[in-house]
């Protein structure tokens, strides 16, 4: 079996990442737990590291299935498309204003649930506000396309919008509130530059004027409780609304005071979650029991699962390939550790799609003896990578693979042709710059 260990270990990770490509509407957890068992059989992955895996990945899969929770729960008070009407709303009939909201909308939902959940729940919103509002597929490109850059770099700038970011939070061993201080401003101002980016290049295409006339929006709703069909008034479902922004944003603050506290992440996102959740009982009356057949149990099966294989790979000796050949360049100073490192991170995203990347480049960071402030920043690059690099092509992320897979479904086909044009402008700079940038930041800071 040792003389099959390496080349099962590797054809394993190859024919995982290429299933997923090929069929991103198939479950990803299935490919990858048949790649993980065929990696644990040839040897490369013991028990004992499968014991240390579930340890690392642990409390960033509770952290995230919590942060999911809470965006079903969003959903049955009716959120969401309460969010999509106030969208039309407040466009006042600009076609521009309205490119601003979707993308405000995009980067809020990547904050308050996660990048996988913000595409599921804006592209289906977009797709159909825009056919409502009668455009032609043109005119819908730089809606969808922008909305799903913006939404899948949102996850950069604060580590609980993604799973691998957590799990890769737990590897450097940095705490979440160290990882937004060092991260939230470079991040962000990197996502301002994508979204300027992006206006730039759709300036021309965006409508100036919608119709807004096949726009219905109601001003009263029906109430959900069982058996009440009494009318209430828009005033006050946006009162409601308010407050539960506001209970959410309150939630997903806690997590960085927990930090600072070292109170457990995790145990405080649990309990944010079971507190909306008996709000939503005490106030529609539905049972916390759905949770259990609606909560996408196989994002923890397929993170487990990568890990697995990526560990196998680790233990065959890519990453002191790796080291050998990138610790000299991330060796030099901090600049240099924060762009050499967030391009190789780039690459192998675009390569071998961003989960695999990143957990590869943070093993690879934590076997180099690097000192602990350029550890981190190279860290922090990895992210940047792994969250921005990977869109230059649309197999870099599991979100932009699900994001096509939603627009076909919509009747919205766009090529790998017409998504390059976009990306290959916008994303090189966008990384370059938030590099630059997080390099500048952290040595200001420390």
């Amino acid at each position: 079996m040792s003389e099959l260990m390496i080349p099962l270990t590797i054809v394993s990770f190859l024919c995982t990442i290429f299933f997923i490509f090929w069929r991103p509407h198939v479950n990803e957890a299935i490919p990858a737990t048949v790649g993980a068992i065929v990696v644990f059989i040839s040897g490369s992955v013991s028990f004992r590291d499968l014991l240390t895996i579930t340890e690392t990945i642990g409390g960033a899969a509770v952290t995230i299935i919590a942060t999911i929770v809470m965006a079903i729960v969003l959903e049955s008070f009716g959120f969401f498309h309460w969010t999509a009407e106030n969208l039309a709303v407040k466009s006042k009939g600009s076609g521009i204003r309205l490119f601003w909201y979707t993308n405000l909308l995009c980067f809020l939902m990547t904050l308050f649930v996660n990048n996988d959940g913000s595409i599921l729940i804006t592209t289906p919103i977009l797709l159909l506000l825009l056919q409502k509002l009668g455009l032609k597929k043109h005119e819908k490109i730089p809606y969808l396309l922008s909305g799903a850059l913006i939404a899948t770099a949102s996850s950069a700038p604060i580590g609980v919008s993604n799973i691998v970011n957590l799990i890769a939070l737990k590897i450097v061993n940095m705490d979440l509130y160290m990882h937004t201080a060092m991260m939230f401003v470079p991040a962000t101002l990197g996502l301002v530059l994508l979204a300027l980016l992006l206006y730039a290049y759709f300036h021309r295409a965006l409508p100036r004027q919608l119709s807004t006339s096949r726009l219905t929006l109601t001003s009263k709703y029906s109430h959900p409780l069982k058996g009440d069909t009494s009318p209430i008034p828009r005033e006050k479902r946006t009162k409601f609304m308010g407050y539960l922004l506001l209970f959410v944003f309150a939630v997903r603050a806690s997590l960085f005071i927990a930090s600072y506290i070292h109170f457990p992440v995790p145990a405080m996102a649990v309990i944010g979650s079971l507190c909306l959740l008996g709000w939503r009982w005490a106030y529609l009356k539905i049972s916390p029991a759905d949770m259990l057949k609606k909560t996408p149990w196989h994002i923890l099966v397929f993170a487990f699962s990568m890990y697995v294989i990526i560990y196998g790979l680790h233990n065959i000796g890519l990453t002191q390939w790796l080291i050998h050949y990138f610790q000299p360049i991330v060796s030099g100073s901090l600049t240099q550790a924060s762009v050499m490192m967030g391009i190789l991170v780039s690459i192998l995203s675009n390569l071998f799609n961003n989960h695999p990347a990143l957990m590869v480049g943070t093993l690879t960071l934590t076997n180099m003896g690097l000192d602990p402030l350029t550890l981190k920043i190279a860290y922090l690059a990895s992210v940047i990578g792994s969250d921005v690099g990977s869109l230059l092509l649309p197999i870099g992320t599991l979100a932009t693979l699900l994001w096509m897979h939603i627009l076909k479904k919509g009747k919205v086909n766009i090529s790998w042709g017409e998504y390059l044009k976009v990306t290959s402008v916008v994303i090189p700079i966008t990384v370059l710059f938030t590099l630059i940038v997080l390099a500048y930041w952290v040595s200001w800071l420390f």
